[in-house]
């Protein structure tokens, strides 16, 4: 192959995650309300019809489909199907830092304004309930974090002859942080609360 080509495929490239065209991509609202004491988060429970993690406690959001335009479209949609509102109830929409999980995800978080919150009624199909939490809470308490540990699992045929060490090949081990709050009863862990953290780390 002569140099030509290669550099220009070089230039016309634009870096991205590698590999990231096989992720899963979520977008996620943190919905904002304001009420007698001040500004408070809005979060749900899931339905425990759900498939997936039900009854835990999360944000408004889901995958990124292809009708959405972009990220934050995916995430004010999502919002607007589970909370049963209006897009023009959603003001100030901002994004926060994206994430990717060790699982094979990127989520896209944004931060937004709900007006007239007591007009929502939530779709039963997905939420059970939700509630709100004074967002000065999340300013006075920071989460308690633990740590999870994943060890190595080659599967039966890997190909331990190729590498030094063969079978005692010192694997390291993958460790992440969860975040948990805990609040009138409730506990927000995970993705949520990471995502929570973030967010307050961000205004504080």
């Amino acid at each position: 192959m002569e140099l030509d080509p290669i550099l220009s495929k070089l230039k016309s490239h634009i870096p991205k995650i590698l590999g990231s065209e096989r992720f899963s991509k979520f977008a996620v609202m943190v919905p904002l309300i304001e009420k007698e004491d001040g500004i408070h988060v809005l979060l749900e429970v899931r339905s425990l019809k759900l498939r997936r993690q039900p009854g835990e406690i999360c944000f408004p959001g889901g995958r990124i489909d292809a009708q959405d335009s972009d990220e934050k479209d995916a995430a004010i949609r999502e919002t607007i199907e589970e909370l049963g509102i209006n897009q023009e109830q959603i003001t100030d929409v901002y994004p926060l830092d994206y994430m990717i999980s060790p699982f094979g995800m990127m989520i896209f978080p944004y931060v937004g304004y709900l007006i007239n919150p007591q007009k929502i009624v939530p779709n039963p199909s997905e939420v059970d309930e939700i509630f709100t939490v004074p967002l000065s809470f999340f300013i006075k308490n920071d989460p308690e974090i633990y740590q999870i540990e994943f060890r190595a699992e080659p599967e039966e045929n890997f190909p331990f002859d190729l590498i030094i060490g063969g079978e005692n090949y010192n694997w390291r081990a993958r460790g992440i942080e969860e975040y948990f709050y805990r609040y009138n009863g409730k506990v927000i862990w995970g993705l949520t609360a990471k995502i929570l953290a973030h967010f307050i780390e961000l205004i504080r």
